[in-house]
This record gives structure tokens, sequence and C-alpha cells, in this order.
């Protein structure tokens, strides 16, 4: 599959998730079978640039290419130059989110929001492509949306039509309306409504957490690409599973605990880079928290790793952990509720 000029490794996207998709995570991924990653969202607002969130959210120093940054905003003008700013800061690919249902991004008409105002929605469009996406330099241009507003206002065909005619090189439709949140199921059949009815390349999103639901949606859809965003959590090895089922219809073997333990510590150690001191050791723990979950004692494990006052002392509650996992199998056989 092809975005823009850029020909990706396959057609397994990792999903935009604030405070997850970071540099580290997102490397962790395409290592581990995704052929394409967009960063968490950025908020166009120009107040916010010079924030020591913005400025980790654009940091993408060594990361594999293409390079993807998502933004977000309702307005235009700032919208077009947040394009801009971010490709002169090395972003390849600029993806638009439509589809964030978070409160504080519809609040002020952004994410999902803009699904309401089709008008403003092709105003962005044009206004984005126009600032990037088009000339000798062009940078394509993605959109991420939902299926409607709520299960009586689904216009995702609408939108993908309006899309199409601006120039959107990719769009990425979750199955779900920005009421449904994250509950219910996801509804593929809006999603192949879409594509049976336009000409670009569309991914599906939603749900997809094994290597047999990933092929079910792939010909459900005939979409072009597939997007995973939870299931990834504390499980970032789906991709190379997909993939490899995708390709010869057999199943990998689970990853042995060593693997899970050196994963983890390979993404830790990047993670505390990334983040320094405070905020790594405060970041990590919900990565460690989905790394964990199922196994014997994980809860009770939980607790304690929480209580740790620094990186190294994590680390090392993290290692014995998984030390004495060793002791009972080098599979993982002895899973609980978490």
């Amino acid at each position: 599959m092809k975005i823009g000029t850029h020909e990706l490794s396959n057609q397994l996207f990792v999903a935009p998730m604030a405070g997850v998709t970071d540099r580290p995570f997102r490397q962790l991924c395409k290592k581990l079978g995704a052929g394409y990653a967009v960063s968490e969202m950025i908020a166009s607002n120009v107040t916010l640039w010079n924030s020591e969130k913005t400025q980790r959210r654009a940091n993408h120093v060594g990361e594999f290419a293409p390079i993807a940054v998502q933004i977000a905003g309702a307005d235009p003008l700032t919208m077009a130059a947040a394009a801009r700013i971010n490709v002169a800061q090395g972003a390849q690919i600029i993806d638009i989110n439509m589809g964030c249902p978070a409160k504080k991004v519809c609040n002020v008409a952004a994410g999902s929001a803009l699904m309401k105002n089709e008008i403003l929605v092709g105003k962005i469009l044009d206004a984005v492509i126009q600032a990037v996406g088009v000339g000798p330099d062009a940078v394509p241009v993605s959109l991420k949306i939902r299926t409607g507003w709520d299960r009586d206002h689904k216009n995702a065909l609408a939108i993908a039509r309006i899309a199409e005619s601006a120039g959107i090189s990719v769009l990425t439709i979750h199955g779900r309306t920005r009421a449904d949140l994250f509950h219910g199921s996801a509804e593929y059949d809006q999603i192949t409504a879409v594509k049976n009815q336009v000409g670009i390349p569309i991914v599906a999103n939603g749900d997809i957490d094994s290597p047999e639901k990933a092929l079910a949606v792939l010909k459900q859809t005939k979409a072009d690409a597939i997007m995973i965003g939870r299931a990834a959590q504390g499980r970032p090895w789906i991709f190379r599973e997909i993939e490899h089922y995708l390709k010869t219809g057999t199943l990998l073997p689970p990853p042995q605990i060593t693997e899970i333990q050196q994963i983890m510590n390979d993404h830790l150690l990047d993670h505390y880079a990334f983040y320094g001191e405070y905020t790594g050791l405060r970041t990590a723990r919900k990565h460690i928290g989905w790394y964990c979950k199922g196994l014997r004692n994980s809860h009770v494990f939980r607790q304690r790793m929480n209580t740790a006052d620094d990186c190294r002392t994590q680390l090392a509650m993290v290692n014995d952990f998984f030390a004495e996992m060793q002791v009972h199998s080098n599979h993982l056989l002895f899973l609980e509720a978490a």
C-alpha cells in the first residue's frame, strides 16, 4: 500500500492514541510488524506549540519513515499553519483528526464534532491540502473520521466524498459514531458502504484484536488497510501475529515470558530516556500494567510497582516479577482475570 509516494511495508496501521502512541511506542510497534504509525494528536492552537507536551509529541528523532503527524482543530487557517509547521519539523504525512470522541476535543468543535458541519470539514481539508499537499513538494494528507455523530446522524459517506473531492490520500473510518465512544461493537457495514462508493484508499478501524478478526474485517469491508489501537496496548507483537496470519493462514505461537520481558525492558528504557525520570516513571505505569495484564498475581504486582519512586527501582520490580513468572512457566499458561 502507498500513501502519496510512501510505500508501506504492509497494511497494518497503529492508531493514534493520546498518551499512548508516543515515539517509543510507535517505534516498538513498527519493529514488531506495523507498517505505519500515526503520532498522538497535536492541537493546532498556536498557544500550545511551545508547551513541553506538544514539543514531545512532535519529536520524531530517529523514527522509522514515513513520519505521520496527526493534527486537530476547528479553524481552517490554524490547521493549515499547524500542517506547515509540522512538515517543517519533519512530518512526511499529515493526518487530520475528525474522529476523536473526547469531550475536551469535541467541546471546542474539533475531532468528531466536526462531522456535524460538512461545510467546515471541506474548508479545513482544502486549507490543509493547499498548505502542504500540492506542488512538487506535496505532502500527502489523510483523514480519520467516525461513522457519524450519533446513530441517527451517520454521514461517513458524505464526508468521504468531500474528502475524495478535496484530494485526501487515505481515509480511516472508526466503525462507531461519536456518541458511541468505545461502547458496543464496531459497525463494519458502514465502512463497507463507504468503500463501495469512493475511490480513495479506506482504512478500517475498531475492535480488531486478533489475527482472525483482522482477516475477517478485511474480507468484509474490502478495506485497503486496518488500524489497530487498544489491542496493541501491552501487546505490540499483535502486528507480527496479524502479518504472519494474513500471509500464511497460520497462527504464530504466543510469545514466551522471556521475550515479553525483553520487549518490555527495551520499551521502558526507551520510554525513560524519552520522558526523563519524573514523567517517565509515572507514564510507564500504564504500559507495565498492560504488559502484565492476565499474568499470575499481576494485580498485586501492579499495586506494589506503583510505589516505586524512581525508574531504576520500577524496572527492577518489573524484572523481579518476570523472573517469578519464569519459575512457573516460560509460556503464558497461568492467566487470570486482571
